[in-house]
């Protein structure tokens, strides 16, 4: 799994005035919490952007004060008129703590019923899931050659060992529907029905 490394120091100082010091140096602060401690840290804002700006599960490798965590990705706070970042939160990953994480979707194949003319069309892209660190990966792969026109795939239809899926079992995260071509030929191949006599 891809990882990304963040090169942080200890924040001393809490409040609005310290905070604003930090961005005014493009500094980002954070914490990670999960682990034995809280620890509040800040890094610079272009540090974060690998580990935000993606639609990719990673790690980040987190090294501050001579020692380092990794942990995933948790909250982020964006200002409400700069669209910057403001705040990160960090989950500290421990081998005997289940963890809750999204895991990215990835459909594998090619649904039949896309081969005869339809249209596949995903309904979620990631899966909130509850395992150990140890089984974390970047995505869970969804294999759909067996959908056909009208078929849907929901969650409860995914089998992933050592996950526990939290999302709720009937909703349906990718369906095959009819395209306009489709329904247009299938128009146009029914005979219409002669016009009755009249008496």
């Amino acid at each position: 799994m891809k990882t990304i490394t963040i090169e942080g120091q200890l924040r001393t100082e809490h409040g609005k005035s310290a905070t604003r010091q930090l961005r005014s140096q493009e500094l980002v602060p954070g914490v990670i919490y999960g682990g034995a401690q809280e620890i509040n840290f800040s890094a610079p804002a272009k540090a974060f952007k690998p580990l935000v700006y993606t639609p990719n599960f990673q790690i980040a490798e987190v090294s501050v004060d001579g020692k380092t965590y990794r942990c995933i990705l948790k909250d982020l706070q964006f200002h409400k008129v700069s669209d910057e970042l403001i705040h990160v939160d960090l989950l500290e990953l421990v081998e005997d703590k289940k963890v809750i994480a999204a895991i990215p979707l990835k459909y594998t194949g090619v649904a039949a019923g896309v081969k005869a003319g339809g249209r596949m069309v995903p309904k979620m892209k990631t899966l909130k899931v509850k395992t150990y660190p140890k089984y974390l990966k970047e995505q869970i792969e969804v294999g759909v050659d067996h959908l056909e026109i009208g078929d849907n795939l929901r969650v409860q239809d995914v089998k992933e060992d050592n996950y526990e899926v939290l999302n709720s079992p009937r909703i349906p995260i990718v369906s095959v529907v009819t395209t306009r071509a489709l329904r247009q030929e299938e128009a146009s191949a029914t005979p219409a029905k002669a016009a009755a006599p009249k008496k």
